[in-house]
């Protein structure tokens, strides 16, 4: 961390005439966060339909050559609600929702919400046992299935419970022009819905912030997916943070959004910004770096969804001519490394980076609404930064048994506490949900969310992200950031992905660090000149040991980096198929690992 990235109260003040401009809309955008009483009627289908009755012809959908107004998108949807009404849908009922970025999943979406039912947000990228597992979990008892995914849930349609019946499809096309047909089996919900009442339903107003909106999936530790429970409380917290006191769109902006909308960016994050300032959002079916600039130039984008890698795979493209003087003003995301933060804006002109932290099962959020830099922001809920012990996997406890926060500029790990103003609505599993909660923290009788992430307080209720526990490791007696090396390395010129991770070396205490790298086409990397970078700019216990060239880096479905295949291959040639150096004690540079040096490292030959 630099020591420009701490808040004084200088630079802070400095901010607040640009947050005093936009005072009314924050003030709104901070009742809405700050509403304790979980029976409120308040959702969001109430949203939508709040924002189809001020802005009724201004655009709120754009895909393609589709567009449709916020009047006309409220109508589709309380016809796909009344259509599955009819079907036995009801307030509590779970109905599982497969389909890629169009149109028709926020508008399912919409219709769920103004019954009071969950859609359960399938990741699209999921297939045999692991999409079984998701659908099986949360046990939905209607199932909405895109023709695009049709011939992947037959597959495992055998295995799924209840999957026998109550099983809706809609064709991969615009359904409200052309339904389509749908096949054996199948009930065509497009159809279902022709014919039906477009006025709001009187369930709308009676869906309560307590009741479940979406359930989301997440990583689990076992490699099988966990529910996460995205509750009306929730998401109208995110469309006063992010939508009032954010962002603070308009009816005049246009927010592109590229992310899976079974994840809570989307269809959380940048759906409730846009709602709340009646702007439209252009969505794309996936991200395309080489597709991007034009998409914003066609739809005319002022702000877009972002993921940190998307930046990373923008700043590698080449330079397009749709790039310069382009419209975008501001951006909503998370992720964005401060290796390239400052490059990315100048870049592309992008005058606002609100930057957030969140978790789809978490109780807590930041939201970068004073415009600073390499901040995930600022939170109005009640956390503290504790001291970890990562060798014992546990937080410090002091001589009475209760924990102790770190200092500022410290990094510790984050909680946040519980209570009934901010509640942890958890996981589907109560055991799982217990399993993250710490008891007894400051006093006795209190309970605290463990986020699982290490942060630093920078001041004024501002935090820095610095890593995720399972992806900070020990070497040498001192704690290793992975998301810091990261950034060292990226910034190394050539290298366009880094996946910094811990290894074991037989004989040794603790993991010490392995970075697989992809280079940019044509790169030929210069590991001397890597060497001397690294050792300028980190500790000598951070420095990687090992490397490994990759082709490609393989992440999920949300960009995120897929880790455990590489920490289980580590540095063995054979396994890893793959060009491979490393550092050996008393070398100023890399080698090539090839097998009998492999074999003298496991026999302990050196000394690291």
């Amino acid at each position: 961390m630099s020591d420009a990235d701490l808040i004084t109260t200088t630079r802070f003040l400095g901010r607040l005439p640009a947050v005093v401009a936009r005072a009314p809309r924050a003030l709104r955008g901070l009742y809405y966060t700050a509403i304790r009483n979980r029976e409120k009627n308040l959702s969001l289908a109430w949203a939508l339909e709040r924002a189809a009755q001020l802005n009724p012809d201004r655009p709120a959908l754009m895909q393609d050559q589709r567009l449709l107004g916020y009047a006309a998108f409220n109508a589709w949807a309380n016809r796909l609600a009344r259509a599955l009404q009819a079907e036995g849908v009801r307030h509590g009922s779970v109905v599982a929702v497969m389909l890629e970025n169009r149109l028709e999943v926020l508008a399912v979406l919409a219709a769920l919400a103004k019954l009071g039912a969950a859609g359960a947000l399938i990741n699209t990228t999921q297939r045999g046992h692991v999409l079984t597992h998701s659908l099986n979990l949360v046990e939905p008892s209607h199932f909405v299935v895109g023709e695009e995914l049709h011939a992947v849930f037959e597959s495992v349609r055998g295995d799924v419970e209840n999957a026998g019946r109550h099983c809706y499809w809609l064709a991969d096309r615009d359904t409200l022009a052309e339904p389509g047909e749908a096949p054996a089996g199948w009930r065509n919900l497009a159809l279902l819905a022709r014919g039906q009442a477009d006025g709001n339903l009187p369930s709308s107003a009676q869906v309560r912030m307590k009741d479940a909106c979406f359930l989301i999936y997440t990583s689990g530790t076992t490699g099988l997916p966990k529910a996460s429970i995205m509750s009306h409380g929730k998401w109208i917290k995110a469309y006063g943070g992010f939508g009032h006191s954010g962002l603070g769109l308009t009816t005049d902006d246009v927010l592109y959004l590229t992310l899976p909308c079974y994840h809570n960016n989307a269809v959380t994050v940048c759906w409730s910004a846009a709602l709340a300032g009646g702007a439209a959002i252009a969505l794309r079916r996936r991200f395309s770096a080489s597709a991007f600039w034009p998409d914003v130039a066609r739809y005319r984008a002022t702000c877009f969804g972002y993921i940190g890698e998307l930046c990373r795979y923008l700043l590698n493209h080449p330079e397009s001519p749709e790039e310069r003087d382009n419209s975008l003003t501001c951006m909503i995301g998370n992720g964005l490394r401060p290796s390239i933060w400052n490059a990315f804006k100048e870049r592309f002109g992008i005058e606002r980076v609100v930057e957030f932290y969140a978790s789809s099962e978490g109780n807590i959020g930041f939201t970068n609404v004073f415009n600073f830099d390499n901040t995930v922001g600022f939170s109005p809920a009640p956390y503290a930064i504790v001291r970890y012990d990562l060798e014992n996997d546990r937080p410090v406890r002091g001589k009475k048994g209760f924990m102790e926060k770190v200092g500022k500029g410290e990094p510790g790990l984050l909680i946040s506490e519980i209570t009934e103003k901010w509640p942890f609505d958890g996981y589907t599993d109560p055991a799982k949900s217990e399993a993250a909660i710490f008891r007894d923290v400051f006093k006795k009788g209190d309970a605290w969310f463990n986020t699982g992430d290490l942060m630093r307080d920078i001041g004024f209720k501002h935090a820095q992200f610095v890593d995720r526990l399972g992806d900070t490791f020990r070497w040498k007696g001192e704690n290793v950031s992975t998301t810091e090396v990261e950034n060292v390395i990226a910034a190394f010129p050539g290298i366009e992905d880094a996946v910094v991770y811990g290894v074991e070396i037989p004989g040794t205490n603790g993991r010490c660090g392995m970075a697989a790298l992809r280079l940019g086409p044509g790169v030929e990397l210069d590991y001397a000149a890597l060497a001397v970078h690294l050792d300028r700019e980190l500790p000598a216990y951070a420095v990687p040991l090992f490397l490994r060239l990759l082709s490609q880096v393989e992440t999920t479905g949300t960009f995120k980096y897929k880790k455990t295949d590489l920490k289980k291959v580590a540095f063995d040639p054979q396994a890893a198929g793959d060009p491979l150096f490393v550092r050996l004690p008393g070398d100023s540079g890399y080698r090539v690992l090839d097998e009998p040096l492999y074999w003298n490292i496991q026999r302990g030959d050196y000394r690291f």
